[in-house]
């Protein structure tokens, strides 16, 4: 029976699946989900995947069929891919739960042209993915081989799923786009997010600098409409262009919380808004510099600035104008339109819409530029809210061609997956060959539709490496998430990323004899980026995760200085290096938990759009770790803002923190709370505990509620790995 034949009424694995919900003696039957993945192997699988002789006479058929482009295999002996390809069987790799072999063949592995066979197997998508990525080296497709097939490194959906195939969509996970205040970027700016949409992966927009609804135009009092329209015309762009209806198009979009349309931007994310403004599918984020903290702790009167004005007094577009520093100044400046509101009211706004909507997510743009060790200014981030760089307004002429090239942002993504880089042979090694594969995506990236997101490709070369599965690798070595020893952990294991993809992008500059744009001008380049690790040991503190670490190389301040040095003489390669995305799919096939998140249940629930409800037991659950497994919505959400603070503090980038809370919270877990009811107070105070802790974003808020429906819930597959 062929795939496209099959019954879900004649497998069993579907119902096998199903009864690792049903308790037998009040204990989970783990069991159940071992046969279901047995019962898929053997009467979805093996019935269904192609055959052939060799997997050289596979990939001639594959090449043949315009399945797979021909050029990335020519560069590599024949010999030399069977003896890969041989290496890889002899791993012996076997999926752990039915979710995740269910995911990757379901999601990830080619299928013929009638979607009635399977063309490859594990081991052969990670086969195409080392050739792909190590461009024709052969100690390096070795090297990217052995980490994805050990699981260590995942790379991004887009990147794994596309990695050789002759029909594919782009390699990239994201990308950053901003408008300025006029007719001819608006316009570009519209059709870079269908042209974005159309290629793969989401596209967050900038919207900050356009002018308020009501804002002169050419003189014109009243003329202009605002955002609004703005976002209307960008929702239904990504609503058609949506890869021929394969996935619903992503956006999101973002505004400075100092914006006089701020009000009518949150309302157009609410259920009951008027269909004239209300957004269903875009994705709201707010620009929150250190300003407004202050506003709302003082219940201070709020200031909200006119773009168009704020542009003609300091001659650049709102979003490059630091408002904390110039807030006061703008308040008594007459040339300067404003508008009074009280900040508290605006906060409670935002806490309102995260429950009902999970959004808007937040950026605190002024800790993330504190924070930046490259010259320019961060003004926005992505469809996850893990993505932040440097990018530079663009301008445009009446005849659609650029005056002045701008910087944009395309982001390549892949995840170490923790419990299983812990036990690599080479920590450092396994690294430094994560770094080498993102880079070809980044030099060969070429989005030429939209010119200012390839010229800053071009001129970054920025990658970001993150990770997924740190509850499960808690679990399994018996440390409770945000206990004393789990920060401990998570603070020593971010710096050794930290440490070797800066060894390994001074390597590349070295090789290459090329830094990317602007490195002089960075904290890289004068050297006070490493004060912080020269001045002080980030060497684990506590006697477990120094056990933990006892096989792994540390740096000591000695070896960051020595890395300074060496960077300062020969350069870094990458911008940017380092970022934590959500992960999706990609965790399960990983058989670990999502990022850096604790799991949402011990039996995770998933509902399939044609095969109903499928259930995924915690990774390595058992009763060993079951205690450990306490669930994200029973958690202090404080001990998930410290875990990631202790990451953040070593990642250049930003993360996707989500916060989960109940609708009814469980008595005891807040100290501030009287009252089981969630309240707008409740997020009010998880937020500017965030803030103070140094979290540069805060993604979705998802709300359980009393019926067991989840609200904030995440559908883009492009970000989330």
């Amino acid at each position: 029976m062929s795939l496209k034949d099959l019954d879900i009424k004649e497998v069993s694995y579907f119902k096998l699946n199903n009864e690792v919900n049903r308790p037998v003696d009040g204990k989970i039957p783990l069991n159940k989900d071992k046969e279901a993945l047995a019962a898929f192997l053997d009467e979805n699988v093996k019935p269904n995947l192609k055959h052939f002789d060799s997997i050289l006479a596979k990939i001639d058929y594959l090449v043949a069929n315009d399945y797979l482009e021909e050029g990335f295999i020519d560069k590599y002996p024949r010999q030399f891919i069977s003896d890969l390809y041989q290496r890889l069987v002899d791993n012996h790799f076997q999926f752990q739960s039915f979710m995740a072999a269910y995911k990757f063949y379901n999601q990830y592995a080619m299928k013929t042209n009638d979607s009635a066979e399977y063309l490859e197997n594990i081991e052969e998508r990670v086969l195409f993915n080392a050739l792909y990525f190590a461009d024709g080296d052969q100690t390096l497709a070795t090297n990217i081989a052995d980490e994805v097939i050990n699981q260590r490194y995942q790379p991004a959906t887009p990147s794994f799923l596309n990695a050789g195939r002759a029909r594919r969509g782009e390699f990239v996970s994201c990308f950053l786009i901003q408008l300025t205040d006029d007719m001819n970027s608006i316009g570009r700016g519209i059709n870079s997010a269908l042209q974005l949409s159309r290629i793969g992966g989401g596209v967050g927009i900038a919207l900050s600098n356009l002018r308020e609804a009501g804002a002169p135009i050419k003189g014109i009092e009243g003329a202009s409409s605002g955002v609004l329209p703005v976002m209307k015309l960008l929702e239904d762009s990504f609503s058609y262009s949506n890869q021929l209806g394969q996935r619903q198009g992503a956006g999101a979009v973002y505004l400075n919380v100092f914006h006089p349309d701020i009000i009518r931007f949150l309302s157009a994310k609410k259920e009951n808004a008027d269909e004239k403004i209300r957004v269903k599918t875009l994705s709201l984020g707010v620009v929150v510099p250190d300003k407004y903290y202050e506003l709302v702790r003082n219940n201070e009167p709020m200031y909200l600035f006119s773009p168009y004005s704020v542009e003609r007094y300091y001659g650049k577009p709102f979003a490059y104008v630091d408002i904390t520093k110039e807030y006061d100044n703008m308040v008594a400046n007459p040339d300067i339109k404003k508008y009074k509101i009280q900040a508290r009211d605006l906060e409670n706004e935002i806490s309102k819409l995260q429950q009902e909507s999970g959004y808007p997510y937040i950026l605190n743009v002024d800790t993330a530029n504190r924070d930046n060790p490259i010259d320019g200014k961060i003004v926005m981030s992505n469809l996850c809210s893990e993505i932040q760089q440097v990018q530079v307004p663009a301008q445009i002429g009446d005849d659609q061609e650029y005056t002045k090239m701008g910087v944009d942002v395309s982001c390549n993504l892949g995840s170490t997956n923790i419990l299983n880089l812990m036990h690599s042979p080479d920590f450092g090694h396994s690294v430094r060959v994560m770094t080498r594969a993102l880079t070809y995506i980044t030099d060969h990236s070429n989005i030429v539709a939209v010119p200012t997101v390839a010229h800053g490709n071009k001129l970054s070369h920025s990658i970001g490496l993150g990770a997924m599965g740190l509850h499960t690798f808690l679990a399994v070595n018996h440390m409770h998430y945000g206990s004393k020893e789990a920060l401990d952990f998570v603070s020593t294991y971010f710096m050794l990323l930290n440490y070797w993809t800066l060894v390994e992008s001074n390597n590349i500059a070295k090789e290459r004899h090329e830094s990317f744009h602007n490195f002089e001008k960075s904290k890289y380049a004068d050297g006070t980026y490493f004060d912080k690790y020269i001045d002080h040991s980030f060497a684990p503190k506590t006697a477990k995760v120094q056990a933990l670490f006892k096989d792994i190389f540390v740096p000591a301040t000695a070896d960051w200085a020595a890395l300074r040095d060496n960077i300062q003489k020969y350069g870094l390669y990458h911008q940017n290096r380092l970022a934590v995305a959500p992960t999706g799919s990609i965790s399960y096939i990983n058989d670990t938990s999502a990022s850096l998140h604790p799991i949402t249940r011990l039996v995770e629930e998933r509902t399939e759009k044609k095969n109903g409800k499928l259930y995924f037991p915690a990774p390595h659950l058992s009763n060993d770790t079951m205690p450990y497994y306490t669930s994200a919505y029973d958690t202090d959400m404080r001990k998930v803002i410290d875990t990631y603070a202790a990451a953040q503090q070593h990642v250049d980038q930003g993360m996707s923190l989500t916060l989960f809370l109940r609708s009814t919270m469980p008595e005891g877990l807040y100290d501030w709370k009287h009252e089981p009811e969630q309240t707008t107070r409740d997020l009010s105070i998880l937020r500017n505990y965030a803030y103070y802790k140094g979290i540069k974003s805060l993604y979705y808020v998802r709300t359980f509620t009393d019926n067991s429906q989840e609200i904030g819930s995440n559908d883009c597959e492009s970000c989330i790995i």
